[in-house]
C-alpha cells in the first residue's frame, strides 16, 4: 500500500479517504525563525507563497535561509484526501505533493525571487520524481495565491522553459494550480524544520545546474 514509486495520479474516488481533522499537533514557534509555525493568519501585507520541489525538508530548509521570509511549514497540497499521514502522501494514493508554505515580507524579496530560486533548486523537468525520489508526492508544483502570483509564475516559467530549451534540458512539467483549489496540510511536526533538529539529514537537491537568466 505505502509504495514509493508511484507515478500517476489516482482519480478522485480511488483516493484515500482521509480524516476531517488534523490528528497531530505543530510547534508552536519556528525553530529557525522563532515565528509561527501555522500561519493561517499572517501579519499585513505579507504574503504566502507554496511550492512543491521534491523532498520537503530540503525545500524549507532552502526558504528559511533566504532574507525577507518570515516564517516557514512544510506540508501537502495540491491533493484530494483530506489532513493525509505521511505515510498515505507515499502512498501515491492521496495526490499531494510534498510542499513548503513561505510567508514572506514582499518589502524585502519579491514572489519573483522566490520563484526564480523555485526553479534553480530543483529540477522542473522530471515529472514524478526528484532525482533517486520517486513518486507522485516529488512533483514540482506552484500554487498561486492571487492572480498578481499566477502571472509572475506564468511569466517566468515561459522565461526558463526557453531557456532550458535553448540548452536541449527538457520541457518543464511544473504544476501551475491556484492554492484555493486544494488546502495545504500541515505536515508532522518531526518533518517542520527537519533540517533544523537533524542537521545532517537528507537532502535532495537534484537541479539542472541553470541559472535563472537575465
Amino acid at each position: 500500500m505505502f509504495s514509493r514509486t508511484k507515478s500517476a495520479l489516482v482519480e478522485p474516488e480511488q483516493a484515500l479517504p482521509g480524516r476531517t481533522e488534523r490528528p497531530w499537533a505543530v510547534a508552536a514557534r519556528h525553530r529557525v525563525l522563532d515565528a509561527p509555525v501555522v500561519t493561517d493568519e499572517v501579519p499585513e501585507g505579507y504574503e504566502v507563497a507554496i511550492f512543491g520541489l521534491g523532498c520537503f525538508w530540503g525545500a524549507e530548509e532552502i526558504y528559511w535561509q533566504t532574507p525577507g521570509v518570515w516564517s516557514t511549514s512544510v506540508g501537502y497540497a495540491g491533493g484530494t484526501t483530506p489532513n493525509p499521514t505521511y505515510e498515505e502522501v507515499c502512498s501515491g494514493r492521496t495526490n499531494h505533493t510534498e510542499a513548503v508554505r513561505i510567508v514572506f515580507d514582499p518589502s524585502v524579496v519579491s514572489y519573483a525571487d522566490l520563484v526564480k530560486k523555485f526553479f534553480e533548486v530543483h529540477d522542473p523537468t522530471q515529472g514524478f520524481r526528484q532525482g533517486n525520489d520517486v513518486g507522485t508526492q516529488y512533483r514540482s508544483a506552484i500554487y498561486f495565491t492571487s492572480p498578481e502570483q499566477e502571472q509572475v509564475a506564468r511569466e517566468l516559467t515561459a522565461v526558463y522553459g526557453q531557456e532550458l530549451a535553448t540548452r536541449r534540458l527538457g520541457e518543464i512539467t511544473t504544476e501551475i494550480r491556484p492554492a484555493s483549489e486544494t488546502p495545504y496540510f500541515y505536515a508532522e511536526d518531526p518533518h517542520q524544520q527537519y533540517l533544523a533538529k537533524n542537521p545532517f539529514g537528507y537532502r535532495c537537491h537534484a537541479n539542472t545546474g541553470v541559472k535563472f537568466p537575465g
